[in-house]
């Protein structure tokens, strides 16, 4: 990999394909699937963090194990399309610990929101207390999700 990190050799993207899918496999065992010493595997792996490439390790709880198996997708057309309404909204957004994603987005909508809660009545009372008082939200439409069929998968490169 060059220093300034800008290209990718095989056993980089390599790498990045098996940490995606298993961010907890050991050094060894990573260095052994690629091909190379558990040194260089190490040294890759923290210029792979170092620039960017790794963004983060995390857990990945179950929702319904912890009492957010509900999943509702939200739209949100704001009253304006302005550079300070999208900074008041996003600011605010983020700000709220059951919207797990913020998207802005092109088309009908200027936001998508994912949210997890418990249920529909805990879906109501956030929207009705939370989510229509978000700055500057003129309208949203709620989509509430009957089975997830992709969530997470791994980026293909």
């Amino acid at each position: 990999m060059e220093e300034s990190s800008a290209t990718l050799d095989r056993i980089d993207l390599r790498m990045l394909r098996l940490l995606q899918r298993d961010g907890r496999i050991s050094n060894a065992e990573l260095a052994d699937r690629v091909g190379v010493s558990a040194a260089t595997c190490h040294r890759r792996t923290q210029r792979l963090i170092e620039a960017g490439f790794v963004t983060g390790f995390r857990a990945v709880p179950d929702p319904s194990r912890i009492e957010l198996g509900t999943l509702v997708l939200v739209g949100v057309v704001l009253d304006r399309s302005t550079p300070e309404s999208f900074a008041a909204f996003e600011a605010a957004a983020t700000r709220l610990k059951f919207v797990i994603d913020c998207h802005l987005v092109a088309g009908d909508f200027d936001y998508f929101l994912k949210i997890r809660v418990r249920d529909m009545a805990d879906f109501n009372r956030l929207h009705g207390t939370q989510l229509i008082a978000l700055p500057g939200v003129r309208q949203t439409r709620t989509f509430f999700v009957m089975k997830e069929v992709v969530d997470g998968a791994p980026l293909d490169f």
